[in-house]
C-alpha cells in the first residue's frame, strides 16, 4: 500500500479521513439521541401501565422490560462505537495541526521527561512547548510516551536502528492500523509500574485442590441446610458445617482479602491493554522488529486479549456478592474465597507475561508515533549509518520543527571534509538554528525516524550541546561559568565516547573578552579535532574565523549573510562558504530606535 507522496497529499487525505470520523460520528450520535428517546418512552409506558394496577397488563410489562434490555444493550454498543469514532475525529484534528503546522502547545510537550545535566535535550528543544516530544507524541499509553521519550534521548547502535527504520516505514503504510491503535481506549492511564508489581508479587492461593474441598464443603452446607429447612433433620450437622466453613473463611481471610482488594486497578488497566492487543493480535507484519513484538504478544497459550477478558471476567463475578440478592448464597459457597482463588491463579499463571505485553504495546506505540511522523513527512529520508569514523553529510538539511518555513541547507562533516566548521553571521542570521536542526535530526535518525533531508548519511553519533546555556542567581553562577561547564561536559564527553561525537557550540566563549576567547577557543577546537570529533562552533567574532583558518583542512569557515534593504534587515538563512564580512548589531540597533 503506497501514501501520500506530497504534503499537499497528505493534509488532502487528512481532511477526507476527518470528514469521514465525523460524519460516522454524527450518525452515531444521531442513533444515541434515538435510542435514548425509545428508552425513555418504552420507561414511561412500562410506569403507566403498572399504575393501572391490572393483572393483564403484567405480560406486556414484561414484554417491555424484554424490549427495554434489548435496546439498552444496542444502544451500549452505539454509545462506545460512538466514542471511538469521536477519539478518531481528534486523532485527525491533531494530525491536520501538525500538518498545517498548528500544532504547538496543542499536545503533549513531555516536561515531566526533561533530564537534568542531559548533553543535548535542552538546546535542541527536546522537551517543552513546541519540542521534538510534542510533536512526535501521539501515543497514548505512559509506557509509550516513556519508550519514545528514552529513544530520543539515548542514541541506538546502528543495527537497532535499523531494524526500527524498517518498521517505521511498514507502519508508515498502514495509516488505519495506527488509527486503530490510538483510539483503542476510553482511558490510556495504564500505569505500568503498579501493574508489573501486582503480576510479580507473590501467589498466595495457588492450585485447586483448596477450592474443591471448598466446593464440597459448599455444596455439603447447602445440602444439610436444604434438609434441614424441609425437613427439620440434620440440624446439628448442618450447624457443624457452616462453623466448618466460618473457620476456613477466617483462617483464609488475610490472603483472600489482599487479593480482592488489590485487583480493581489492575483489572482496569488490563482492560485497555486488552483493547490494544485485540488490534495488534491478528496483524501480520514483514518488518522483523514488528514480527519480534508479535511474538511477544501471542507468546504461549491462550490470545493475550482472551486471558485479559478472562481475568475480568473473574474480578466481574467477584462484584456479585455486593448484590443483596446474591449475597446469602455467594457466603454459603464462599463466592468470594473462590474468586479469590481463581484470581490468584491467574496471576501465577498469566502474570509473568504480563510485562512482555506493556513492552511490548509501548514499543508498537514509539514506532507507530515515528511513522506517523514519516507519513506527515513524506519528503523525508531515512538516514544510512556508516562506520567509523565519525562523519555526518546531509543535503537539504531542514529543521523538524519549524514546518514549511524551514529553509534547507546543504553539509558535510569529516572524512574528506573538515571536522569543525566556525559558523559566523550576525544577529537573527540562523546560526543557532542551524545548530538546533542539525542536532534534532541527529536525534531522529538515531531514535529510527526519518529526517528532513533528501539525503542524510552518518556514522553513529552522541550529540554534546552547548546552545541554551544560562546562569543562575540562586546557584551563584556567572554566564561565563556555566558556559564552561557546559563546554567540559561536551569536552567529557568525546573523552566516554571516542567513537564519535557530534559537539554544537552557539557563541563560544562569548562571555569573556576577545583575547581569552580566541585563546580558549583554540585550546578546545584543538581537544575536539584530537578527540575524533566533529563540531560546528558558531560566533560573532570574527577573529575566530582565524583558528578555522589555520587549523584547514580539518577545519573550515562558513557563514550566514544578510542584507540592508529598503530600510530593514533580510535574511535568507542560506549556509555560504567562507568567514561573514559583514555586521548589522548596529543597524539592529538603530531600527528599534537607539542612537548609535
Amino acid at each position: 500500500m503506497s501514501g501520500p507522496s506530497t504534503d499537499a497529499e497528505v493534509e488532502h487525505d487528512n481532511q477526507s479521513r476527518l470528514a469521514a470520523r465525523r460524519a460516522t460520528h454524527d450518525r452515531l450520535e444521531r442513533r444515541h439521541v434515538m435510542f435514548s428517546r425509545v428508552r425513555l418512552t418504552l420507561l414511561v409506558v412500562g410506569v403507566l401501565a403498572l399504575f393501572t394496577a391490572r393483572l393483564e397488563v403484567i405480560p406486556f410489562v414484561g414484554i417491555l422490560i424484554v424490549v427495554f434490555i434489548g435496546i439498552a444493550a444496542v444502544h451500549a454498543g452505539t454509545i462506545a462505537e460512538r466514542d471511538r469514532a469521536q477519539r478518531a475525529v481528534q486523532w485527525y484534528e491533531r494530525a491536520l495541526e501538525r500538518v498545517t503546522h498548528t500544532w504547538i502547545g496543542r499536545g503533549d510537550a513531555g516536561e515531566r521527561f526533561r533530564p537534568n545535566g542531559h548533553p543535548y535535550a535542552d538546546d535542541i528543544d527536546l522537551f517543552g512547548r513546541g519540542s521534538l516530544f510534542e510533536l512526535l507524541s501521539t501515543p497514548r499509553t505512559p509506557g509509550g510516551q516513556e519508550m519514545l521519550a528514552a529513544w530520543l534521548l539515548t542514541p541506538a547502535p546502528p543495527v537497532t536502528v535499523r531494524e526500527r527504520q524498517a518498521a517505521v516505514q511498514e507502519l508508515a503504510q498502514r495509516p488505519d492500523l495506527r488509527e486503530s491503535l490510538a483510539i483503542v481506549g476510553e482511558s490510556a492511564t495504564v500505569r505500568g509500574s503498579a501493574l508489573r508489581a501486582w503480576t510479580i508479587t507473590r501467589v498466595t492461593l495457588s492450585g485447586y485442590a483448596i477450592p474443591v474441598m471448598l466446593g464440597l464443603l459448599s455444596a455439603t452446607n447447602i445440602t444439610m441446610l436444604i434438609t434441614f429447612l424441609w425437613t427439620g433433620q440434620f440440624g446439628l450437622i448442618s450447624l457443624a458445617v457452616m462453623m466448618t466453613q466460618l473457620l476456613v473463611a477466617a483462617v483464609l481471610g488475610p490472603r483472600v482479602r489482599s487479593v480482592t482488594h488489590a485487583i480493581d486497578t489492575p483489572t482496569r488497566d488490563l482492560t485497555v491493554l486488552a483493547g490494544a492487543l485485540r488490534v495488534l493480535e491478528p496483524e501480520k507484519f514483514k518488518a522483523a522488529a514488528l514480527q519480534r513484538l508479535s511474538m511477544a504478544i501471542a507468546a504461549t497459550g491462550r490470545p493475550a486479549s482472551i486471558e485479559i477478558a478472562h481475568l475480568d471476567r473473574l474480578a466481574s463475578r467477584l462484584e456479585w456478592h455486593h448484590n443483596l440478592i446474591f449475597a446469602i448464597p455467594a457466603a454459603l459457597m464462599m463466592w468470594t474465597t473462590q474468586c479469590a482463588f481463581a484470581i490468584d491463579r491467574w496471576r501465577g499463571r498469566v502474570g509473568p507475561r504480563v510485562p512482555g505485553w506493556l513492552d511490548a504495546i509501548a514499543e508498537f506505540e514509539a514506532l507507530s508515533a515515528l511513522a506517523t511522523f514519516a507519513a506527515e513527512h513524506p519528503a523525508s529520508s531515512y538516514p544510512v549509518f556508516e562506520a567509523e569514523p565519525a562523519h555526518l553529510t546531509a543535503t537539504a538539511l531542514a529543521h523538524p520543527l519549524l514546518g514549511k518555513d524551514a529553509v534547507p541547507n546543504d553539509i558535510a562533516l569529516g572524512n574528506s571534509h573538515p571536522a569543525l566548521l566556525v559558523v559566523s553571521g550576525s544577529n537573527m542570521s540562523g546560526k543557532s538554528t542551524f545548530l538546533r536542526a542539525l542536532g534534532v535530526n541527529v536525534v531522529l535518525a538515531s531514535a529510527g525516524a526519518p529526517v528532513r533531508a533528501t539525503s542524510f548519511r552518518l556514522s553513529p553519533l552522541e550529540v554534546g550541546a552547548a546552545i541554551r546555556v544560562l546562569d543562575s542567581l540562586q546557584d551563584g553562577r556567572s554566564h561565563f561559568y556555566a558556559e564552561i561547564t557546559r563546554l567540559k561536559q561536551v569536552v567529557d564527553l568525546t573523552r566516554r565516547y571516542p567513537a564519535g561525537v557530534l559537539c554544537l557550540l552557539d557563541e563560544v566563549l562569548s562571555g569573556t573578552n576577545s583575547h581569552d576567547r580566541a585563546h580558549g577557543a583554540g585550546a578546545i577546537f584543538d581537544g575536539l579535532l584530537a578527540s575524533g570529533a566533529i563540531a560546528l562552533a558558531t560566533t560573532h567574532d570574527l577573529a575566530l574565523s582565524q583558528l578555522a583558518e589555520a587549523r584547514a583542512p580539518h577545519a573550515s569557515n562558513v557563514h550566514f549573510a544578510d542584507r540592508y534593504d529598503a530600510g530593514g534587515l533580510a535574511f535568507d538563512y542560506h549556509l555560504r562558504p567562507g568567514p561573514v564580512k559583514t555586521s548589522n548589531a548596529l543597524e539592529l540597533m538603530r531600527s528599534i530606535g537607539l542612537d548609535v
